[in-house]
């Protein structure tokens, strides 16, 4: 019973960390948006380049994820990015400059790879290491609580609050749960022995194994950067939609709470790869069903394929780089988002150029992420093959008998 409340808590740490990271200090911009385009004076373009910087800073944490193989620095930096996410929002409110705003985005983005990479690898490490599944679908149920608990809190405040005034009420909520995202995740072990004393060891991929799977997740990083940055605007301009953006955005977050477990069961039955390819198919039709069908029903039915896909990806992709390297989780995790932050840097800048193109129409950004998303699923069935083949380069060969 001792050894279940410890592994409830140290997933705790997890969920508050990106309640914190990535629904306070970065998902509340998406909600709010429309609302400082409204009374801050934020443009479109504008919009768009604040998240290609948040992406910016998410990236620079994978880089520094990518390089360190030091549990104890990890464990230091994810701690420094936890506090670094209230102050960013903090700062979010502080002015109406888009050169802090850009500051606080950036900032933002350090933290959010402080819990999605340096928290992440630090839990699924102590899962390994205390004989647990290494599986990440409770800990990722942080993300879709952090995508629905900000929507909630943005469509409840807006009666009430301004902008402004919202960002501190959320950097106050923040310092909340900062305290179980500290407390909660222990010291890491530096042993390099499981709790059994069996020694850890990396078992990584092959070169063009890594190769498609950087691709593909980089394609999957415009599916969901696109959605995830612009999907509140993007249904308030729909015909019959004004005023539903929140509503979706909720629905995203709705479909992401359960996700990640479900993709753990499906994966488990599966295989890892055959539930990645299920999950990008199925992303593909949320993506379009807003602009291909229109109408609430489909908007609603599409944000919550959206959310309960986008997250169940990362989650399936982080806990594969976690098997392959349990020694150093954080550094294939670090190096697959490079990709996929990639990918979140240049969405947002082009779909935001799209839009003050079409007069505010974010629509065709929406068919961009479908369409690159498509290309992702190609390259996970290529990858499929090149699994098979590598599994059958490493089966031993047998010498015929005399």
């Amino acid at each position: 019973m001792a050894e279940q409340r410890e592994r409830i808590r140290v997933l705790g740490a997890g969920i508050f960390s990106l309640l914190l990271a990535l629904g306070v200090a970065r998902f509340s911009y998406t909600p709010l948006l429309p609302l400082m385009q409204q009374q801050a004076g934020l443009g479109i373009a504008e919009a768009g380049w604040l998240a290609a910087i948040n992406y910016g800073g998410y990236l620079c944490g994978a880089l520094l994820a990518a390089s360190i193989s030091d549990l104890v620095l990890k464990d230091r930096l994810y701690r420094i990015g936890m506090v670094v996410a209230v102050l960013s929002t903090i700062l979010m409110g502080l002015s109406t400059d888009v050169t802090v705003w850009a500051i606080s985005r950036f900032i933002a983005g350090l933290a959010s790879a402080a819990a999605m990479l340096f928290g992440t690898g630090l839990i699924l490490n102590w899962l390994i290491r205390h004989n647990h599944r290494s599986e990440l679908g409770i800990h990722f149920a942080g993300i879709g609580l952090g995508i629905a608990g900000c929507s909630l809190a943005v469509a409840a405040m807006s009666h009430w609050l301004d902008w402004q005034q919202q960002w501190f009420a959320l950097s106050a909520l923040g310092c909340l749960l900062l305290v179980p995202a500290l407390r909660w995740l222990p010291a890491p072990d530096t042993s390099g022995l499981t709790k059994s004393g069996l020694k850890l060891e990396d078992n990584p991929p092959s070169p063009l194994f890594m190769r498609l799977f950087m691709a593909a997740y980089f394609c999957a990083g415009v599916g969901y950067v696109i959605g995830a940055t612009f999907l509140v605007a993007i249904v308030d301009r729909l015909p019959g939609l004004a005023g539903h953006g929140t509503l979706a955005f909720l629905a995203v977050g709705l479909g992401a709470v359960p996700a990640c477990i479900v993709w753990d069961f499906i994966a488990r039955r599966t295989g890892d790869l055959n539930a990645l390819i299920l999950a990008a198919l199925l992303q593909i039709v949320g993506i379009a069903l807003p602009v291909a069908v229109g109408g609430l029903v489909a908007t609603l039915l599409g944000a919550l394929l959206f959310g309960g896909t986008f997250v169940g990806m990362v989650s399936l992709v982080l806990t594969m780089a976690g098997r392959y390297y349990p020694t150093r989780p954080a550094k294939m995790m670090g190096k697959m988002t490079l990709s996929y932050g990639a990918a979140q840097i240049l969405a947002p800048a082009v779909t935001g150029w799209l839009a003050a193109g079409r007069a505010g129409d974010y629509a065709a950004g929406l068919w961009l992420a479908a369409g690159v998303m498509v290309v992702g699923s190609a390259l996970l069935f290529v990858l499929k093959v090149v699994q098979q083949r590598d599994a059958a380069d490493l089966q031993p060969v047998t010498c015929p008998q005399a």
